[in-house]
């Protein structure tokens, strides 16, 4: 199970809230015993984004040797 204040990675795209996947977030609440998290999105500069709540397939841990990449908000990947 994931812990709260774990970052976290997204697993889907979400453009109803412009989320994509690869998305990092950091799980403010965990429900159901991990069954699903609110996990919120900032920008780099530590705007909030969205404060979602999603299935526990919808997230996964950081995995060692990944690295952050930066994107705009709102802006497609082909775009």
């Amino acid at each position: 199970m994931i812990e709260e204040l774990t970052s976290v990675v997204l697993q889907v795209d979400l453009p109803e809230h412009k989320l994509e996947k690869g998305d990092i977030g950091t799980v403010v609440l965990v429900h159901g015993n991990g069954k699903g998290y609110e996990v919120e999105f900032l920008t780099l500069a530590g705007e909030t984004i969205a404060v979602v709540t999603v299935s526990a397939n919808q997230v996964r841990s950081i995995k060692k040797r990944e690295i952050a990449h930066a994107r705009m908000v709102g802006l497609s990947r082909t775009a």
